[in-house]
């Protein structure tokens, strides 16, 4: 067998809606030749729902079982990158999983930036269907920031393109892999 030279063969990406996850995990999983999932899409087809849909007709606490459960089942997959919603980290038996299985990567954002980014897609974001969704941005990022600071690795997306925050993520996983042997 070829034995391609990666610093990992599993990693997940955290962070706040809009910072990135799926754009950079895509990039992140070709680069290292792994397989790439969207938790939140993987849960759509799984329930044939979009997010949204799920969060509108079965409510916030069957998206959060839906996921738990995806969490449980791909984190015992091998060879992947997997980009998570921007509440599963919160989920304290989520991130232990996510935690003991390999690093997790916060992406980071500014709430100007993460307000800009998912202004060009409304409708979307349950959790922003609200008056003010900047305000709602603030504190939700504020609410969760202790939780994705207990990630891995952390790296700012602000104002920077995906090779060039892909290029750190997989320079801080070569260091991390060093860190284990």
């Amino acid at each position: 067998m070829i034995e391609i030279e990666r610093p990992v063969t599993w990693v997940a990406l955290t962070g706040f809606m809009g910072v990135g996850k799926s754009r950079i995990g895509r990039e992140l999983a070709r680069e290292l030749m792994l397989h790439f999932i969207d938790l939140d899409r993987y849960i759509e087809r799984q329930m044939g729902l979009s997010v949204a849909d799920i969060f509108r007709h079965l409510g916030e606490a069957t998206f959060r079982q839906l996921e738990a459960e995806a969490v449980s089942e791909l984190t015992q997959k091998d060879y992947l990158v997997l980009s998570l919603g921007g509440g599963t980290f919160v989920n304290p038996e989520n991130r232990w999983k996510l935690l003991q299985r390999g690093p997790v990567v916060a992406l980071w954002a500014s709430p100007s930036t993460i307000f800009e980014r998912i202004s060009r897609r409304p409708g979307q974001r349950p959790m922003l269907d609200n008056p003010d969704p900047f305000k709602r941005i603030q504190q939700l990022l504020a609410e969760r920031e202790t939780v994705y600071r207990q990630a891995t690795l952390h790296v700012s997306t602000d104002n920077r393109r995906i090779p060039e925050v892909v290029d750190e993520i997989i320079q801080r996983l070569w260091n991390y892999a060093k860190t284990r042997d």
